[in-house]
């Protein structure tokens, strides 16, 4: 058993090895949506220490500071005991005041981690979802509107409009083109499980972003989005279903997606509900006062 340690998710393949072996049986990060959290990350990696522990060439366990007092942990059941050596790890990495922890509810190894050193459950606060539907019997392709278009992106022009979208939609001025056409690099990045919706004018106004992990046969829905003043038109609903589709034909068996499942943002749930995702679990959120502030 080895502990390694880096600065920023530089450990990001280590880190998707053991989600694609444990998930969604065990945490709720699909090892798309790790990628698309390094893309996301912003320019200060020393304030995002990882560490990752191993065996041989098998990943047990890790723990992300995703940024200064969130930690991100997945630990593989069968090496309960892990969490702990994770937590200490967190607890002197991080220097704010207070660091927050997400789990699935269906972490009970985890959940009793925390609880163990002091971490209390946040009950009253936001919460995701995890939806998941099998890739049989899908709803058939829609067609888009007249003029409109749907597709994978085909050269920078296309970069440069998926992510000019992605920031209008939602204010996230970090995804320049650069660091899509970066992210586009990473596995288990593929284009063609990453839609947009062109209009009549040839403007990307929506998109559904798919990752799929060939390794579990899993593909996840991060992120996804259209336009304010191109919403309801379908879209959104025509680029998810070509996503399954293409999950489906690439050998997929399940499809998931983890929108927020409280009341403070309801619609996102509403409509992959009505593409027959069922919830399977949700988050839960811990915290702790590691000192207090001056």
């Amino acid at each position: 058993m080895r502990r390694d340690e880096y600065v920023g998710p530089i450990a990001l393949r280590a880190m998707q090895s053991l989600a694609t072996r444990v998930f969604p049986e065990a945490g709720w990060r699909h090892s798309g949506d790790l990628a698309w959290a390094a893309a996301c990350a912003d320019s200060a990696p020393d304030t995002r220490p990882t560490a990752v522990w191993s065996t041989g060439d098998m990943t047990l366990a890790w723990g992300w500071l995703e940024s200064p007092g969130e930690l991100t942990i997945q630990v593989d059941p069968a090496h309960p005991d892990l969490a702990d050596e994770v937590l200490i790890w967190a607890q002197q990495a991080t220097d704010p005041a207070q660091v927050s922890v997400t789990i699935a509810a269906h972490e009970p190894h985890l959940a009793a981690a925390l609880t163990a050193h002091g971490f209390e459950e946040d009950i009253d606060g936001p919460f995701f979802v995890c939806l998941g539907r099998p890739l049989n019997d899908l709803p058939p392709l829609l067609t888009p509107p007249d003029g409109y278009q749907i597709r994978p992106q085909r050269d920078g022009t296309d970069i440069i409009e998926r992510a000019a979208v992605h920031r209008a939609v939602w204010n996230s001025p970090q995804i320049t083109a650069e660091r899509h056409a970066a992210m586009r690099e990473v596995w288990p990045y593929r284009s063609e499980f990453d839609l947009t919706a062109i209009s009549p004018e040839g403007k990307a106004v929506a998109y559904c972003q798919g990752w799929y992990d060939e390794v579990s046969g899993v593909g996840l829905f991060e992120p996804v989005g259209t336009a304010a003043e191109y919403r309801q038109l379908g879209l959104s609903r025509a680029t998810g279903i070509a996503v399954l589709h293409a999950f489906a034909a690439a050998g997929g068996k399940l499809a998931t997606v983890c929108p927020r499942g409280d009341a403070g943002y309801p619609i996102p749930k509403l409509v992959y509900e009505s593409l027959g995702f069922k919830a399977y679990s949700r988050t839960r959120t811990y915290t702790k006062e590691l000192r207090r502030p001056r």
